[in-house]
Order: structure tokens, then C-alpha cells, then sequence
């Protein structure tokens, strides 16, 4: 029971921390949830990794998703609950106090140099949370050349992202990838 109760306190420290970084969502601190859940704490491996971020995307709902599976990954329904609050708790009040200060600052040129400043910020977290998550996933040259085919597709065309997993589904099912 102690142990436990060490676990859900790591876990409560590791992503209550983490959820003051929240610049861009949970996706864009992927690569530090991987680092934390991987390489640091040695929760699981960088597959399982891969693998509880594709079943949190498929899933409906938000992309917070991963922090609950990953949680339950680390200990059960506890570990979930604990993952999700320590997420989602420390990031919502420090949102709600910096919203009541924000909206004073409805004209301020500040306002709009902050934005413009935080704009390319989340952009290069979420790219990097891609790498991260590629580089997780991409088990063989299939795989990577699927990622690679994906990536392109969506990028440089506007084709809907379901025909990119229903073909990508297709392509698994068939043992390439």
C-alpha cells in the first residue's frame, strides 16, 4: 500500500509539474511526458509509449487522453484519476488567474506581443512532440516509410486525415508496416 501511495505521488508530481509547461496542450509536451514516463521514472518503454498515444488519438474525446492511459498504464485506476487531476488541475488555475489579468490587457500592444511571441512556441512544441512520437512508434522500415507517406499526405494535400488511417489500418493489416 505504501508503494502505491509512492507511485501516485510521483505521478502527481511528475505531471502537476509538467502541466504548468501546457503551452500548445497536452500534445505539446509529449516530449517530455515521453522523457518523464521513459527515461526517468522507466514506466514503460518508448512502444508502449507509442502505443498508448495512438489509442488515446483514436479514442473520441480530448488528446489529454495519453496522460490517463498512461497513468492507468503506471498504477491502475488510481494511477489514472491521480494522472488526470495533477494534468489538468495546476494548468486550469494558473489559466483562470492569468485570464482574469488577460482580458485587462484587451487593447494593450503587450497583449499582442505575447501572443504573437507564444504563437511559434506551441508550433515547435507540437512538431517536436511528433518527432518524439514517430520516433517511438517507427518499429521498422514500413513502419517509417508509412510515417513518412502519412506525414506528406497530410501536409501537401487536403485530404481527409480518416482516408490517411484507413489507409495506413489497410497497409498494417497486411503486415508492411
Amino acid at each position: 500500500m505504501s508503494h502505491m501511495l509512492a507511485v501516485l505521488g510521483e505521478i502527481a508530481l511528475r505531471f502537476g509539474a509538467i502541466s504548468l509547461l501546457a503551452i500548445g496542450g497536452i500534445n505539446a509536451l509529449l516530449p517530455e511526458i515521453h522523457r518523464v514516463v521513459v527515461d526517468v521514472e522507466g514506466w514503460m518503454s518508448s512502444a508502449v509509449f507509442a502505443d498508448l498515444f495512438a489509442l488515446a488519438q483514436l479514442a473520441p474525446g480530448p488528446n489529454a487522453m495519453i496522460i490517463a492511459l498512461i497513468g492507468w498504464q503506471v498504477a491502475g485506476i488510481p494511477g489514472a484519476f491521480t494522472a488526470v487531476i495533477a494534468a489538468c488541475g495546476p494548468s486550469s488555475v494558473a489559466c483562470y488567474v492569468a485570464l482574469r489579468y488577460w482580458n485587462r490587457l484587451q487593447y494593450s500592444a503587450a497583449r499582442v506581443k505575447i501572443q504573437r511571441a507564444l504563437a511559434p512556441i506551441a508550433i515547435g512544441l507540437i512538431f517536436a512532440s511528433g518527432y518524439t512520437v514517430a520516433v517511438a512508434a517507427d518499429r521498422s522500415p514500413g513502419a517509417i516509410a508509412l510515417t513518412l507517406g502519412a506525414t506528406a499526405a497530410l501536409a501537401f494535400t487536403r485530404i481527409n486525415p480518416v482516408w490517411v488511417l484507413a489507409v495506413a489500418a489497410f497497409v498494417g493489416a497486411l503486415g508492411f508496416a
